[in-house]
């Protein structure tokens, strides 16, 4: 029986994740606390509009595509005091809350951080500085996709990839907030249809397409692996594609509850 093996959430957009045991998963298919912040270019402050719907291009922020060094962040936010601690190299490089002079702190020490590393030059770039903390740190909404998500990849399927590369390759490199065992490599991306997760119930929705994020290692951030070329010339994927969107499933009575490690996956 396919079991959730590892479950995420990832406070900070393009920062380090937080293992956890559990997930909520809201009403709205979004997991509770997942992205709820976000370190966005000066210019970038505001949402765009896609759809109606309120979209954040992680293009225009703080992420791993273009500033692989943050995976060497260490991420950890007190929801009930809204208190987030960055640490690197096992020291507290800041910690601070989100009021006003917390999210200056918050931004400057990031942005020391950064200008420091090899992709400093990017965040020097016109438009980009300073760097702005956004979010409320209780409203999930910085996710790629305007609809949001709940993203899933399968261990059987970050192993094949391991083999393709001769490395071994972590599920952190894949930023999913559920990991499965108990399935074929690859098997996901030919779901259809719905998938029962512990009480929880979603439709599938498409693959994930990946980015050059996936290259950092993700304790690192050194690019040490070329993810995207084995997906498509070793592995011969027309698109570089592991893990799965899911959404809440229509017309049921269990679109949202918690999830955890353990539970049943269950696809129809």
């Amino acid at each position: 029986m396919p079991r959730v093996a590892a479950l995420y959430r990832y406070p900070i957009k393009g920062l380090t994740p937080e293992a956890v045991d559990s997930l909520t998963v809201q009403p709205d298919g979004r997991v509770a606390g997942d992205r709820v912040l976000a370190f966005r270019f000066a210019d970038a402050v505001t949402p765009e509009d896609r759809d109606g719907l309120d979209y954040w291009p992680k293009a225009r922020g703080l992420a791993l595509q273009d500033f692989p060094s943050v995976a060497a962040l260490r991420t950890a936010y007190d929801d009930d005091r809204r208190l987030v601690r960055l640490e690197h190299a096992g020291s507290i490089l800041v910690e601070a809350g989100l009021d006003d002079a917390g999210r200056r702190d918050l931004a400057d020490a990031v942005t020391d951080f950064v200008l420091a590393t090899p992709e400093g030059r990017r965040l020097r770039r016109p438009g980009r500085l300073p760097l702005v903390l956004v979010g409320d740190g209780t409203t999930s909404r910085f996710q790629d996709r305007a609809r949001g998500y709940v993203s899933v990849h399968s261990r059987a399927s970050v192993d094949a990839l391991g083999d393709a590369l001769r490395l071994g390759v972590d599920d952190r490199r894949f930023r999913s907030n559920i990991v499965i065992d108990g399935v074929p490599a690859w098997s996901e991306l030919g779901w259809t249809g719905r998938v029962q997760v512990g009480v929880v119930s979603f439709e599938t929705e498409g693959p994930i397409v990946r980015c050059l994020a996936t290259h950092a290692d993700p304790d690192s951030g050194v690019r040490d692996a070329k993810v995207l070329t084995t997906l498509t010339g070793v592995i011969g994927q027309s698109e570089p594609t592991l893990g799965r969107l899911l959404l809440p499933a229509a017309e049921s009575a269990v679109t949202s509850g918690t999830i955890s490690i353990g539970d049943d996956v269950v696809t129809t």
